[in-house]
């Protein structure tokens, strides 16, 4: 009978303990919401298979003619901290590729959610992928003036960027980047650029 009575008497006092410790975490307000701090942790290319690229006149050994490029998957892992006393929902994620410093190469959204625990640093990977041909476009299209301005030319630019990318030869960075954050039904945007090292 005593260890039963001792046993009941465990139970209420974990109860108590959670229902206390609940009562206590504050609940998110517009006040209190502070932002997360963001930081890129790294960047690797996660497959490479060099540099190449052939256009439609080029009879493929298999497949269909056409403009096609090596791809050039990136992928960025970002450290997030929550400072809120709370747990706060990453609910989504954009960001722009920028190479060589100058040179937006692609924009993506991420709409994957996760929770990040009170007063604690969680990561998230994103990882992307543009082609050569991709790529070319940008270059002779929205980055004209840049490559115009640098004076470089479009196949070098390329060749370059698919040799060097892979080993951080050439700055990679993302920039445009807007982290969206929930608590409680509050949003907070949380802007971010960062260069990789």
């Amino acid at each position: 009978m005593n260890k039963r009575l001792a046993l009941i008497v465990a139970v209420f006092f974990g109860l108590g303990m959670v229902f206390s410790s609940c009562a206590t975490t504050p609940a998110p307000t517009a006040s209190n919401f502070q932002a997360p701090v963001i930081k890129l942790a790294s960047f690797e290319v996660p497959q490479y298979d060099e540099y190449w690229y052939y256009d439609g006149k080029v009879e493929p050994t298999k497949g269909k003619k056409g403009d096609h490029g090596a791809p050039l998957p990136m992928s960025f892992l970002f450290d997030i901290q929550n400072p809120n006393p709370f747990p706060i929902l990453l609910d989504s994620l954009t960001y722009t590729v920028v190479l060589d410093n100058d040179f937006e190469v692609i924009t993506n959204n991420v709409n994957d959610s996760m929770w990040i625990p009170a007063g604690k640093t969680d990561q998230v990977r994103v990882t992307t992928l543009i082609t050569v041909r991709s790529a070319l476009t940008g270059l002779l299209l929205a980055n004209a003036p840049a490559l115009k301005a640098k004076g470089w030319n479009a196949w070098d630019t390329l060749e370059k960027w698919w040799v060097k990318v892979p080993e951080l030869g050439v700055p990679v960075g993302v920039r445009n980047c807007s982290f969206t954050f929930k608590a409680d039904g509050l949003i907070k945007v949380v802007p971010f650029e960062g260069m990789a090292k």
